[in-house]
């Protein structure tokens, strides 16, 4: 039986265990290392449309890997393409939904989808746009998150803010709303003084179930890098 397993404190690494048959779908050039009687396969799942809407919406490479155990058993090591930490959701009693460059792998029995958020929340949103990734099915996920990786549990009664930029997963059966994170009325007056002073989008859910958070926000940091590069090439200049 595919077991999924956690390995390193520090940037860790997700070890995948597979029987003779068995296949585990993960992100492209997550794989760090593997068996020789495991097969690397690259292909698109879901049909041409929604791979395609993964790679434009959802910052997911068009094609996926498959690494599968044609010949015998054996392990494979995968990493997320960024720093940070890994999760390990059991998909069943609770289906998820991922943010987006969250998705690192899925066992076979997992069906990934797209699912549209609506005009509202997309116009709002960089956890995912039009689009987010839903899952379905049965089985494991491991999420990656940049930073340290928590789970928090939502409520009945209760409700969780989250910054956008920190979200990894969340309990599809939570309901949310999006927001900016701003007293400016009117969205068009947000969306502007978002961009001006870096305040950022938060979503608010309700219900019962869990989300994951990461303690490190890309966005912000590459902002923070290109910041930083500006500032030497123009003291460079002088």
């Amino acid at each position: 039986m595919m077991r999924f397993e956690i390995t390193g404190s520090v940037d860790p690494l997700l070890s995948v265990s597979l029987e003779k048959g068995e296949k585990v779908l993960a992100e492209s050039n997550a794989m760090v290392a593997m068996d020789s009687d495991l097969s690397l396969k690259g292909r698109s799942r879901g049909g041409v449309m929604k791979s395609l809407a993964r790679k434009l919406f959802n910052d997911e490479s068009f094609f996926q890997q498959y690494i599968e155990a044609e010949k015998g058993p054996g392990t494979v090591l995968l990493a997320p393409n960024i720093p940070g930490d890994i999760r390990i959701l059991e998909v069943g009693e609770r289906q998820y939904m991922v943010s987006d460059g969250a998705f690192l792998a899925a066992t076979d029995k997992v069906e990934l989808e797209v699912k549209s958020q609506g005009l509202g929340r997309a116009l709002l949103g960089d956890s995912g746009g039009f689009f987010v990734m839903a899952t379905n099915g049965h089985g494991q996920i491991a999420v990656s998150g940049f930073g340290s990786v928590r789970e928090m549990e939502v409520k009945e009664g209760q409700a969780l803010v989250v910054d956008n930029g920190h979200l990894v997963a969340w309990d599809a059966s939570l309901d949310y709303e999006l927001s900016l994170n701003t007293s400016h009325s009117g969205l068009f007056g947000k969306l502007v003084n978002s961009q001006i002073t870096g305040e950022g989008i938060v979503l608010k859910f309700r219900g019962q179930g869990k989300v994951i958070v990461c303690s490190r926000n890309k966005g912000g940091f590459l902002d923070w890098i290109f910041s930083n590069e500006r500032t030497d090439k123009a003291a460079k200049n002088e």
